[in-house]
């Protein structure tokens, strides 16, 4: 009996990991009724992550009510699989959720922390937090705020920091937070090796796509190199160039600083949790995919994440996605055996997205057709 495993990430915009799981299963399933074919829908930090383990898994689904990037009330929940909970930044600090006022140099990321206070004292023990698709460039003071994290000003005066106003911090007090988390491991989920600041940090990079002009940026950027010397002088740890830093609006330094976290791929976190070495171990085909596979892919993301499995256990790995930028060809040299794109007609983003499962769907039964004509001649 054959055996494949699908393991793709999102197409953004215009398809979940879920949905790209069912559409190739159904394909696979036309030409090879009796074959084992798995199912692991991916997403390795950002919108969805949770879905994702609570599908795989099953992991339990947890509601909450928090506050949204702009403090406002609103209904959340996260995954959780025996005592480890596993949280998306994008659930209470989301870009969806500042849409038609984005402002990074205003947005928080204090539910984000009501969400980890939740899950710890639900008698969690491991976190697990993806930092991608945030509004935010708090540094993650807003979530640590939440979890009993003071700053204060130079003049003694307790606040909650945002991006405009990280410069202000003269004193941070942690011991609160570190009560609570005391027996509490966690990880963040961390995609990018941006630094925390500077001109490939998270303001310069990344705050443009969150609303910021020119000038903000350069106010932003100041402020998270401010705040990263007030680390270093409080609280004694230089967490500015460590890769991943930038992450989420600098949260990935916040995760290091104030919760004494780690960073760490997304892709390899969930193929972990997932055990994805043994399930491909005696597999004859990996499917993965995401909306477009370039030089930036080759970075740790999901197709290279899950080649990298797939090449040490000598599984040939097919790669389909919605366009092909310049440097994939990496991806050969990286374990993926082959990348197809489902733009089947070259169209533009904003036309190709509507018919995207239609495609997706044609171009995996000619990848199909073209498994099965090789397998029967062996």
């Amino acid at each position: 009996m054959r055996k494949f495993v699908i393991a793709p990430d999102s197409f953004k915009g215009s398809m979940s990991s879920l949905e790209v799981c069912s559409i190739i299963k159904t394909k696979i399933k036309q030409f090879y009724p009796d074959s084992e074919v798995i199912e692991i829908p991916v997403a390795d930090g950002g919108e969805g992550t949770s879905d994702c383990f609570i599908e795989m898994l099953g992991a339990q689904k947890v509601t909450l009510e928090a506050t949204g990037p702009y403090n406002e009330k609103m209904e959340g929940y996260y995954a959780r699989i025996g005592n480890t909970a596993i949280l998306e930044t994008a659930m209470f600090a989301g870009l969806p959720l500042a849409e038609g006022r984005l402002n990074p140099s205003q947005t928080t990321t204090f539910g984000v922390g009501t969400m980890i206070r939740h899950a710890v004292e639900k008698g969690c023990s491991e976190i697990i937090i993806g930092l991608g698709g945030s509004c935010t460039n708090d540094a993650g003071t807003g979530m640590a705020c939440a979890l009993g994290v003071k700053f204060k000003n130079k003049s003694g005066e307790e606040f909650i920091p945002t991006g405009a106003t990280l410069g202000e911090i003269a004193h941070i007090d942690t011991t609160l937070a570190e009560r609570l988390l005391k027996d509490c491991k966690i990880t963040a989920m961390c995609d990018i090796d941006n630094p925390m600041y500077g001109k490939t940090g998270a303001a310069h990079v990344y705050a443009p796509q969150k609303g910021a002009d020119e000038e903000m940026v350069v106010l932003l950027d100041k402020n998270l190199m401010d705040l990263a010397d007030t680390i270093k002088s409080q609280l004694e740890v230089d967490v500015s160039d460590i890769p991943g830093s930038g992450a989420a609006g600098a949260m990935g330094a916040g995760i290091l600083a104030f919760l004494k976290g780690s960073l760490k791929p997304g892709i390899e976190t969930v193929l972990d949790l997932v055990g994805f070495d043994n399930i491909i171990k005696d597999a004859d085909f990996i499917f993965t995919g995401e909306g477009k596979i370039d030089a930036q892919s080759l970075r740790g993301k999901v197709v290279i994440g899950v080649a990298a499995r797939a090449n040490m256990n000598n599984v040939p790995v097919i790669a389909i996605v919605g366009d092909v930028g310049d440097g994939a060809e990496a991806a050969y040299d990286m374990g993926v055996s082959a990348i197809v794109s489902i733009n089947r007609v070259a169209l533009p983003f904003e036309k190709a997205k509507s018919r995207s499962k239609k495609d997706l769907a044609d171009t995996v039964d000619m990848v199909m057709r073209l498994l099965k004509h090789r397998i029967n001649k062996k």
